[in-house]
């Protein structure tokens, strides 16, 4: 599911980029390979275990942001002869270079995730690997988890398979790439099936109760000359949805193929509860979206355009409904309570990004064995009750960088302006103390903490407000009744 993504561009030493170095220390963020590690990865990388098949006959393409190069997922889409479609995809296969064991493998057990910075990111593998020989970059073969899906003429899964395979891209094509061709008419046919099966996937969302949070991407551009800074939105493209639909619709497959075997990992979310969906109604009048009480939250959430600055905010609020989500380990045929992701309204796990998170190395592990009627492999059944709580504590690294990175962000954007008065709306109240609350500005798109009033806060109104404080690294943006 999305995450809040920030990027920043501009003057290298501007002060933005000072205060996320010092954050990174600050958090104990991994910071080089120990030489070990780098040593194993150099030589799994020259000779990593091959698989039997050879399917790079198959023209994959990646579909990625621009100057991606940790490529984890490549895609082959087709007509069957019979009616309906064939989804190829083919997932990096880290097992292949991973020993279990080993120095590579206790990194990233300790690392878990890849975290991002809005100006830098911090590998899950070394680069060798991650960003080289693991990864699906065009024109050579590569080791593979290739999946084969087939969809009926609804896009209805009528068939999974998974098997390890040597594969070759083609191409790699980014997320405007694809959109223009297939606007266009130029895309062969292997692209512009990504629109047909990625609408009947959206479909098939919407009837199940599913939804996806098309959130936007902020970006920060400093100026290199005075230190100031501007803030714009960048909405997903459809062929952002269409291609996530495809690895959400992997992600379901295995999940079925693991609950069908008895052993497995899931990623479950419990329904939100209704308290937190009634908060999201007082945000949407504040910042005047209209939300009929007879309309669903994921009526509403389809209905939203990214591109509108208010719907945006929106959108980043709607990310606080996927708390509580975490993995959860089943065996003997026992399934967990819940056994699904509220989200995604059906079983689902992690699977389709091994390069940038742990548990995905291990939930393909358990799909092949799955897939060959095979128990999984000892090193996998080992490590498995360990794997929900190492991914949680990752996690929670993960949410604590993006939400300090969030802060400097703001305060980098707001710091040149403290004692300045902007138009705001009040999206939420502290329970206990109803004059501290949160405000969304209405110019730039900031969402910050409101205090020191002596009234109780207009939840759902306008407001006017004076910024107080705002200096990244030291404090954060705050806001107080003007």
């Amino acid at each position: 599911m999305p995450r809040r993504q920030i990027r920043v561009t501009g003057a290298a030493e501007a002060p933005l980029r000072a205060a996320l170095g010092a954050l990174r220390a600050r958090l104990d963020v991994p910071g080089a390979f120990p030489a070990a590690v780098l040593a194993e990865a150099e030589a799994a990388a020259k000779a990593p275990r091959l698989p039997a098949r050879d399917a790079t006959d198959i023209p994959f393409f990646t579909v990625d942001p621009p100057g991606s190069t940790d490529l984890d997922q490549a895609l082959h889409l087709a007509h069957r002869p019979d009616g309906g479609y064939r989804v190829h995809y083919a997932i990096a296969d880290v097992a292949a270079f991973v020993t279990p064991g080993g120095a590579l493998d206790a990194e990233a057990h300790r690392r878990v995730l890849t975290l991002y910075f809005p100006d830098a990111r911090v590998p899950l593998h070394p680069p060798v690997l991650s960003e080289g020989a693991a990864s699906l970059l065009p024109g050579r073969p590569v080791p593979a988890l290739l999946w084969r899906i087939d969809l009926d003429a609804y896009g209805r899964r009528v068939a999974t398979d998974v098997e390890r395979a040597l594969v070759r891209s083609r191409a790699r094509l980014d997320y405007a790439e694809v959109q223009e061709q297939i606007d266009t008419g130029t895309a062969e046919e292997p692209v512009a099936l990504l629109r047909d099966i990625g609408i009947l996937r959206e479909r098939l969302e919407a009837e199940r109760g599913g939804i996806s949070l098309n959130v936007p991407e902020q970006e920060i551009t400093a100026s290199d000359h005075d230190r100031t800074y501007t803030l714009e939105y960048r909405a997903p493209r459809p062929a952002d949805g269409w291609n996530a639909q495809i690895s959400l619709l992997t992600g379901m497959a295995a999940a079925d193929l693991m609950t069908a075997a008895g052993t497995g990992i899931l990623r479950t979310l419990p329904t939100a509860p209704s308290g937190a969906v009634a908060r999201l109604r007082h945000s949407a009048k504040a910042l005047g979206i209209d939300w009929p009480h007879h309309v669903s939250y994921a009526a509403l959430i389809r209905a939203l355009d990214p591109r509108d600055t208010r719907h945006a905010a929106f959108l980043q609020d709607c990310t606080t409904l996927l708390r509580g989500a975490g993995y959860t380990v089943f065996d003997g045929g026992k399934l967990p309570d819940p056994a699904v992701h509220a989200a995604v309204a059906d079983a689902y796990t992690h699977c389709t990004a091994p390069l940038r998170r742990l548990v995905d190395r291990y939930a393909g592990e358990l799909c092949l064995a799955a897939a060959a009627g095979r128990e999984p492999p000892e090193w996998v059944r080992t490590a498995l009750p360990a794997l929900p709580d190492e991914m949680a504590a990752g996690t929670r690294r993960a949410g604590t960088v993006e939400r300090e990175c969030v802060d400097l962000v703001e305060a980098a954007l707001l710091q040149d302006h403290v004692g300045e008065v902007f138009d705001a709306y009040v999206i939420d109240v502290h329970d206990r103390d109803p004059a501290i609350g949160t405000v969304h500005l209405e110019d730039p798109a900031v969402v910050a903490r409101v205090e020191g009033g002596t009234h109780p806060l207009p939840l759902g109104e306008r407001l006017r407000v004076r910024l107080t404080q705002a200096d990244p690294g030291r404090a954060k943006a705050l806001f107080a009744p003007a």
